[in-house]
């Protein structure tokens, strides 16, 4: 099955590589996923660890910072089929404590936020736009859920014309087997898929380069 799958796939062998002007974006990691008492936890304090150690690089390399999260007003009025579809987002109405960042991830004032309501960090947003006015031409993804909004969120980065670039360590989803089944399906044909320690590497290159 294995050899099948790479056979299939075989089609789709593309890399794009970093561009010249990356922004890092962390995907959705508030408290929902973290508690425990919560329906949305997802055993995903190892992939907030590695994105956070990716955003300290990040602040030295002196790259743009987007968080992403999800935000309803009562009763989901502005959440459509979403919310319709997953009555769990409940937890991200206004005011909920779901809702709030976790322990070590408060964006820094210079560093934007985005609110949303949709799987997709782009979708009705600013974000585009955003990245286009700080002249980005790469997005370097961390978040939660790999199979759900950061797939979204990469396959958005892509069609708005920027490079995608998933990082696998700082990526969870509640479940292994989606996980890798989306990292696989973004590296085929949407992103490069790449570790930590690579991504780590290039932005303290970039770092050194602007010193």
């Amino acid at each position: 099955m294995a050899d099948d799958l790479k056979d299939n796939y075989s089609v789709y062998d593309g890399s794009l590589g970093f561009g010249e002007r990356p922004a890092l974006i962390l995907v959705d990691f508030v408290q929902a996923y973290f508690d425990k008492g919560c329906d949305l936890y997802a055993d995903v304090e190892a992939e907030l660890a590695s994105a956070l150690r990716i955003r300290d690089v990040a602040r030295a390399a002196g790259i743009p910072i987007v968080y992403s999260n999800v935000v309803y007003k009562e009763g989901g009025a502005d959440g459509g089929v979403f919310f319709r579809k997953a009555p769990v987002l409940k937890n991200f109405i206004a005011g909920s404590p779901m809702g709030e960042w976790p322990n070590g991830l408060q964006p820094a004032e210079d560093e934007l936020v985005i609110s949303k309501q949709y799987p997709s960090s782009f979708f009705g947003t600013s974000l585009a736009t955003e990245l286009k006015v700080r002249d980005v031409d790469t997005l370097i993804i961390t978040g939660v859920t790999t199979s759900g909004c950061v797939r979204a969120t990469c396959v958005d980065t892509m069609s708005h014309g920027f490079v995608p670039i998933v990082v696998a360590d700082a990526c969870g989803d509640r479940h292994e087997a989606p996980h890798k089944a989306n990292l696989f399906d973004m590296k085929a044909k949407y992103a490069d898929v790449m570790s930590e320690a690579d991504v780590v590497a290039h932005l303290q290159g970039m770092g050194a380069g602007n010193g």
